[in-house]
């Protein structure tokens, strides 16, 4: 599979205007992807579970312009509000996917998006309003070409998210997505997610995430450049090689549902996440004190019940509860005695793994 896959021929159909819509979800990566090359390709695989109640709602509505726009022509709205300061990061995610829809200087667009959580609550935004968009504008090729087929369909819509926001590939199918090149994945790609095609055990069918909400402000670091920071980082070539050796250790524990080796890995890619950014130049802490609090009490908790339960964390201070669908009514009972209290305004939300995107 190459970038020129993706390049259409001519399209057979003629369409003035139309509106399509697509709900795509977020996804929290459990091998963390941090690093990037030019063109949005990955300096490591990365796999992660596809959420399915944190997730973007787009509607797209075009209509055919008198002459080409070169500049393209569109109006974003977000929850009914127009903002024109997102435009920039859209019509740059224009420019990049333009060779692979032609179409896209021949129309205008009104973008109109909302999300099922709350603005800035450190959900991956970027992954599930990105690749919510390229579902609309794929939907809107697949007008112009009627022969395209879905499996086609599926991974353009990721190879365009990947071209928005690099975890966004991972949002149009589920629940396990696996993006990057790795050795022993048959089909992994670092242009597209692909759904991970090997044995997973019931266990990991069924997991639940509830997101604690530390801290809702805005990001100390955007997530563009914390890849950037991985650049002649002092342990970047350990770290792109410990992703491959933990991908290789989970095709075993997703097989034989290995929860206590799940565990580990999970909660080391985490940390390891962050001490990449601790060990950058410059460097940053994004963890918070309620972030170390809520760890140690998920550690001292899993301890004392014998459970399974254990952390995550995106680039940020908020937390990732993850624990099997089989111990949720202990666990949802331990976040509500000993955790929501380290959240902002008592603030988390409950999900689940889903099956990826969906038609509005």
């Amino acid at each position: 599979m190459t970038e020129q896959d993706f390049i259409p021929k001519a399209y057979t159909e003629l369409i003035s205007n139309g509106k399509t819509s697509w709900k795509s979800p977020s996804n929290i990566a459990l091998v963390k992807y941090w690093g990037k090359r030019k063109g949005q390709i990955p300096a490591n695989p990365s796999i992660s579970f596809t959420l399915d109640n944190c997730k973007t709602t787009t509607s797209l509505t075009f209509s055919k312009l008198t002459e080409p726009n070169s500049n393209f022509s569109f109006d974003i709205f977000l929850e009914g509000n127009k903002k024109d300061h997102f435009k920039p990061k859209i019509a740059t995610f224009f420019e990049r996917i333009y060779k692979y829809l032609p179409f896209l200087s021949e129309y205008h667009f009104t973008i109109e998006t909302s999300n099922s959580f709350p603005h800035s609550s450190g959900i991956a935004s970027s992954a599930s309003g990105m690749s919510a968009l390229a579902l609309c504008l794929i939907e809107v090729e697949k007008q112009l070409n009627p022969e395209m087929g879905d499996e086609f369909f599926a991974r353009k819509a990721s190879f365009l998210s990947r071209l928005g926001s690099g975890s966004a590939s991972r949002s149009i199918e589920g629940p396990l997505v696996q993006w990057g090149e790795h050795a022993s994945i048959q089909g992994s790609s670092d242009l597209v997610g692909i759904k991970y095609p090997y044995q997973v055990h019931e266990v990991f069918r069924t997991y639940c995430d509830s997101i604690l909400l530390v801290d809702k402000g805005q990001k100390q670091v955007s997530s563009t450049v914390g890849h950037d920071l991985m650049h002649n980082h002092p342990f970047a070539e350990q770290r792109f090689e410990q992703a491959h050796e933990n991908l290789s250790k989970l095709k075993v524990i997703f097989a034989e549902g290995d929860l206590r080796e799940f565990i580990k890995i999970v909660e080391s890619e985490a940390l390891t996440l962050h001490a990449m950014m601790m060990t950058s130049h410059p460097y940053f802490i994004l963890m918070k004190p309620n972030t170390l609090e809520i760890i140690n009490r998920i550690w001292a908790f899993r301890e004392q019940s014998k459970t399974h339960v254990c952390f995550t964390l995106d680039a940020g201070a908020n937390v990732h509860v993850l624990y099997p669908e089989s111990e949720k009514t202990e666990i949802d009972q331990f976040i509500k005695n000993e955790l929501v209290a380290y959240c902002e305004n008592g603030q988390y939300i409950c999900d689940q793994i889903g099956l990826g995107a969906k038609k509005a």
